[in-house]
């Protein structure tokens, strides 16, 4: 799914999380990507699962992924979404930007 970054450049609050359920899929289809975010948050698979759904995890997700220039454009480009559509949804999610 794409997401347009429109003339205003806003991205809502449930786009952001389709960003970030996107993302948490990337994540997870690669297990060396996995294994840099689990080592980094502290969870495991089985909670990682159980919290797929929550916004805390979902903006933990984005904010990892932004952090590392290379995984979010491999991220925005598999996307098929333009990297600053990404940052500002993690913006979003981390409540520095009212959708």
């Amino acid at each position: 799914m794409s997401f347009s970054l429109g003339r205003s450049g806003k991205v809502s609050k449930d786009a952001a999380e389709s960003i970030a359920a996107q993302a948490l899929g990337f994540l997870a289809g690669e297990p060396q990507r996995l294994a840099g975010f689990l080592g980094l948050s502290g969870m495991d698979v089985p909670e990682l699962r159980a919290r797929a759904g929550d916004p805390d995890l979902l903006a933990a997700v984005l904010d990892y992924l932004v952090r590392d220039e290379s995984q979010l454009l491999v991220f925005a480009a598999e996307a098929g979404l333009p990297p600053e559509r990404v940052v500002v949804a993690a913006h979003v999610l981390a409540g520095d930007i009212v959708p």
